[in-house]
């Protein structure tokens, strides 16, 4: 792996996975609040990567 790598998972996806873990155990009905928050990550991670390969 290299050092981009190893900061990307530290720095974001280690303390977003325990943010939505958090968030679907606070959540009385059933987990819906973490996959909302779920589809919403995903949805703006796709517009973000279209935006920035300019749609290639």
């Amino acid at each position: 792996m290299s050092a981009a790598s190893i900061i990307f998972f530290l720095v974001f996806l280690i303390p977003l996975t325990g943010l939505l873990i958090w968030v679907m155990r606070q959540d009385k009905r059933k987990g819906k609040i973490g996959l909302y928050v779920l589809a919403f990550i995903v949805i703006v991670g796709i517009w973000f990567m279209y935006l920035m390969t300019k749609g290639k």
